[in-house]
């Protein structure tokens, strides 16, 4: 038979250790998979961006419009070309293609013909169309180009996330056509 005394368990300071312990491993396996799984937001953003930017194509081939999309650092929107004035415009009416900002943290590279595009932090002013333009001023213009001819400009579009260095691509090619990808890979 066991003593008393010899029966012994574990103290209150050996429990506390382990379950730092425990506690310690468990938060680094789940820093460890939310950096190298996927952003949820990042993705989502990307799929958005991508459903506006189909959607703005149908548009344009339906109703005959030419739209553009200015790409900010962390924002973009979509503008259109008003054919009287000749110059871009804010589209009225239509809050799908409205100002939008991305998440906390996540950013915006411009890729187009493999050069990179400085991107500025808010939106640009448009012209004014009763105005005239000095000589020497450069007519507001967007990044990316929606035809109504089904055709867009070609470029490549990452998703970044400072933080933690990942990035996501979505690609535009000439004939409109979007694809996804990591921006890692060629």
């Amino acid at each position: 038979m066991v003593s008393p005394s010899q029966t012994r368990g574990f103290t209150l300071i050996e429990i506390l250790v382990v379950i730092v312990i425990v506690a310690t491993i468990a938060s680094i396996a789940l820093l460890s998979v939310s950096v190298a799984g996927r952003d949820d937001d990042m993705e989502r953003e990307r799929r958005r961006l991508a459903s506006l930017i189909e959607t703005a194509q149908d548009d344009a081939l339906m109703q005959g419009r030419e739209f553009g999309i200015e790409i900010m650092s962390s924002s973009y929107r979509f503008v259109e070309f008003d054919p009287l004035t000749r110059q871009w415009a804010e589209v009225i009416g239509d809050d799908l293609y409205r100002l939008r900002s991305l998440p906390e943290g996540l950013e915006f590279e411009l890729f187009i013909d493999e050069k990179r595009i400085e991107l500025d932090l808010d939106p640009k002013q448009f012209d004014d169309p009763d105005k005239p333009m000095p000589s020497s001023a450069v007519p507001f213009a967007p990044h990316l180009f929606v035809f109504s001819s089904g055709e867009g400009t070609v470029f490549e579009l990452n998703l970044w996330r400072p933080a933690t260095d990942h990035r996501m691509r979505l690609r535009g090619d000439i004939l409109g056509e979007l694809e996804f990808g990591d921006a890692d890979e060629n």
